[in-house]
C-alpha cells in the first residue's frame, strides 16, 4: 500500500518542490496539502506549473486527520516549525525542512536565532539530516531536522576530509555562492528583480551567518575538538543552486582520493576527475551533488569545490531522501531523475 504523506507550507518553494518529487513516487501519495493563508485554494493556483496533477485542496493544518498520515513534511517558517511540529501526534514520523531543530543545543539555537526554543522536549530526539552521514539513525528516527542549504553543500566539501585528517582544520575558507531562492518566497524589498539583478554581493558577512552554528556543530563532533571556519555567503541573481568554493591547505591529490573513497558508494554524490571544478547548471533540479578538487599554484594547498541544487538536494530533495528511509523505501526512491539543462 503507498504511504500517505501530508506537506505543511505547501505554498512555499519547498512546499512546490515535495510536490514535484513526490509526484514520480512509486509508493507515496500527498493525502494532504496545508497553507494557512491560502486555505481553501487550488495547488494549481497558486503554483500553475503543478496544473496537470490531481492534489489535494490546500488546507488549514487543523483541517488534517493525521490518524491517516504516515509522515508530515514540515516546510514552515523557522520558529513556526517548532510550535506546530509539538502539537503533533507523537506517533507521526515528521520531516523538518526548517532550522527549529538542526541546533543540538537549545543554547546554541537561542544564539544563532534570537529566541529560545518553545520545543526542547521533541528537540532532544531530532536527529540531523544529512542522509549520507547519519543514515543508520534517520531510519529509526520519528523527527528528523532538515539542514541548512549552505551547511549541506559545504559539508559535502569538508566532512570526510576532517574526519580523515587530511587538512589544516584551523585554516579552512569556505566561500558560498547561493541562488535566490534560498531566501523564500516572502515579499521583500531586497530581493526584488530591479534591486538584485545585474550583480550580487556578500550577506551575513562576518560571524552571522545562521549556517555557521551547524559547520560550528556539525565539524567539531566530527574533530573531537572546536573547529571553525571562515565562511562568506554571496547572494545570486539566479533561481537555483549553490557553488560552495572552499580553500584548504593539504595535498590535492590525497584530498581528491578520500574524498574518492567516502562517496563510492553514495548514489547522490558525483565525485568530478582531480582538476575539473562543478557547474550549478549541471546540477539543476536533480538530487545530486559535484565535488571537485583542484591543486592552487601555492604548495601545499587545494579548492574543493561542491554544487547543488538549493531546493532539490539542500531541502525537498534531502527530505524526501530521508523520508524513504524512515519509511523503509528504498532511499532512491522519487529521486532518480537527471538534472535540467541548459
Amino acid at each position: 500500500m503507498p504511504k500517505n504523506v501530508a506537506i505543511l507550507g505547501a505554498s512555499g518553494y519547498t512546499g512546490a518542490e515535495l510536490v514535484r518529487l513526490i509526484s514520480q513516487h512509486p509508493d507515496i501519495e500527498i493525502a494532504a496539502l496545508a497553507a494557512e493563508r491560502k486555505a481553501g485554494m487550488e495547488m494549481a493556483d497558486v503554483f500553475p506549473h503543478l496544473r496537470h496533477l490531481t492534489l489535494p485542496t490546500l488546507c488549514k493544518i487543523g483541517e488534517i486527520d493525521f490518524s491517516k498520515i504516515d509522515l508530515c513534511f514540515c516546510a514552515l517558517p523557522h520558529k513556526t516549525s517548532q510550535e506546530v511540529i509539538s502539537k503533533l501526534p507523537m506517533s507521526l514520523k515528521v520531516v523538518d525542512l526548517s532550522a527549529d531543530f538542526r541546533l543540538r543545543d537549545p543554547q546554541a539555537y537561542e544564539t544563532w536565532y534570537g529566541n529560545p526554543h518553545s520545543a526542547v522536549d521533541v528537540q532532544k530526539e531530532a536527529v540531523y539530516g544529512l542522509t549520507e552521514f547519519y543514515r543508520e539513525e534517520i531510519k529509526a528516527a520519528r523527527l528528523v531536522a532538515g539542514t541548512g542549504c549552505n551547511a549541506a553543500t559545504g559539508q559535502f566539501a569538508l566532512r570526510p576530509l576532517i574526519a580523515a585528517e587530511v587538512i589544516d582544520l584551523d585554516d579552512i575558507i569556505l566561500d558560498m555562492k547561493c541562488a535566490v531562492s534560498g531566501a523564500g518566497r516572502a515579499l521583500k524589498e531586497n530581493l526584488l528583480h530591479a534591486e538584485l539583478s545585474e550583480g550580487y554581493h556578500g550577506y551575513a558577512l562576518g560571524s552571522t551567518h545562521r549556517h555557521l552554528g551547524e559547520f560550528d556543530q556539525e565539524f567539531s563532533a566530527i574533530a573531537g575538538r572546536p573547529v571553525k571556519v571562515q565562511f562568506t555567503p554571496h547572494l545570486l541573481p539566479v533561481n537555483r543552486g549553490i557553488l560552495a568554493t572552499t580553500y584548504v591547505k593539504g595535498d590535492a591529490q590525497e584530498i581528491h582520493d578520500t574524498l574518492l573513497a567516502a562517496y563510492a558508494d553514495e548514489p547522490f554524490v558525483q565525485m568530478l576527475p582531480l582538476g575539473q571544478g562543478p557547474s550549478t547548471h549541471n546540477v539543476r533540479g536533480s538530487n545530486f551533488v559535484h565535488i571537485g578538487v583542484v591543486a592552487d599554484r601555492t604548495e601545499g594547498r587545494a579548492i574543493v569545490i561542491a554544487a547543488l541544487d538549493n531546493l532539490t538536494k539542500g531541502s525537498s530533495g534531502q527530505a524526501l531522501q530521508n523520508a524513504n528511509l524512515m519509511l523503509d523505501l528504498p532511499e532512491t526512491a522519487g529521486l532518480m531523475m537527471a538534472p535540467l539543462f541548459p
